[in-house]
């Protein structure tokens, strides 16, 4: 599994109908492809559960390296970078992955935090693995997932959410649509 984020930080003026209808237009695209395990078309709106931006932040859990490849060489992210120029893309190395019992994607929270270099590196992973199932047994839950970039030795948590009153920590996103066509292949547990 691997993790990927780019995020679109607008101005604060910006109509987020934009990115609304874009999604709603758009979003179906995706609802096939190839080695994608899950997208998540997620907007903040400044102002509203903490937000201090307004932005356009899909999160992506891929299957397959190559399917994640041919979204970004083969096409699929070109409209993107062609509409609102090319962002950075992070990425990260899947650690753990479980689902929960929810059933519909409204809210998604997302938590980067570094590694804390003090911890051996077990002990730091075994935190965001239990921290997957934790998140993914608590009411409401779609689905969990931790990953890490050890390029700046950060990990990411990622969960979705059927009510807007999730139980974790970190930015909390609005989901537009989410397309899921290779869900049932994410593997589920520790990825080690």
């Amino acid at each position: 599994m691997h993790a990927m984020q780019y995020e679109l930080t607008l101005p604060a003026d910006y109509d987020m109908g934009v990115i609304r209808d874009r999604v709603a237009r758009l979003g179906h695209l995706l609802d096939d492809w190839d080695g994608l395990g899950v997208k998540a078309y997620l907007i903040r709106e400044r102002g509203l559960r903490g937000s201090p931006v307004d932005q356009y932040a899909p999160f992506y859990l891929w299957n397959t390296v190559e399917g994640m490849n041919a979204f970004l060489w083969g096409g699929g992210f070109q409209g993107l970078s062609d509409d609102f120029g090319r962002p950075s893309v992070r990425q990260w190395t899947g650690l753990a992955y479980e689902e929960g019992g929810g059933s519909h994607a409204r809210f998604a929270v997302r938590r980067r935090q570094p590694v804390p270099a003090s911890a051996p590196l077990a002990e730091a992973v075994g935190d965001a693995v239990r921290e997957v199932r934790r998140l993914a047994a608590e009411d409401g839950a779609l689905l969990a997932a931790a990953a890490v970039d050890t390029s700046r030795w950060e990990l990411v948590h990622f969960s979705l959410w059927e009510h807007d009153t999730p139980k974790a920590d970190g930015d909390v996103f609005e989901v537009l649509h989410l397309s899921a066509p290779d869900l049932d292949r994410l593997p589920r547990g520790r990825r080690w």
